[in-house]
């Protein structure tokens, strides 16, 4: 095995490649553990992010989303686990390796369409999406955010299990990821 990518073989590239296939099985599990540390996270919401991605996923099952759908609804918010002010990036590169261009981008995005309900009291321009609007993936953004999203903040909301979408996360993300 090369101590330095320059003196790097053939067969010491297929034993790194094969190494990451076993690891990339472990991103379902992954990404549950980060969903689960939402519970901790309210950031002044009615609800907690856990509660809040769960009625999110469910919203959008019950709207009968495809399962990418689903699995972006629930994932949305996962980069709250890391860092707040660029979540919506952070969950996107999480995702882009498995997900759809479409879907990568309205996650990547989802904030500016929020901005529609709340970026005038930010003093920002609560039409930002419009800016995307001849993009292929702005009806994507705007069903996840105006039909799964915005609404998902009751604490009462009777949401799915969490172990509920696991199957789900289980078969998107068992899909060879795209590398480059």
């Amino acid at each position: 095995m090369f101590t330095n990518m320059q003196n790097g073989t053939a067969e010491d590239w297929a034993v790194i490649g094969a190494a990451h296939q076993e690891h990339f099985s472990k991103t379902p599990a992954h990404l549950m553990d980060m969903l689960r540390s939402l519970e901790q996270v309210s950031v002044g919401f009615a609800c907690d992010q856990l509660q809040h991605s769960l009625m999110t996923g469910t919203l959008a099952r019950r709207d009968g989303g495809s399962d990418e759908e689903v699995a972006i609804a629930l994932l949305h918010d996962v980069g709250k686990a890391v860092n707040i002010p660029n979540h919506g990036a952070i969950g996107a590169e999480l995702m882009r390796p498995y997900v759809s261009e479409d879907a990568y981008h309205a996650i990547y995005n989802h904030q500016h369409f929020q901005g529609k309900y709340y970026y005038e009291f930010a003093g920002a321009n609560p039409n930002m999406r419009d800016n995307y609007k001849d993009e292929t993936w702005y009806d994507l953004a705007v069903k996840l955010v105006d039909r799964w999203d915005a609404p998902a903040f009751d604490p009462e909301f009777e949401v799915d299990p969490l172990e509920s979408f696991e199957p789900l996360l289980q078969t998107l993300f068992a899909q060879p990821a795209r590398i480059l």
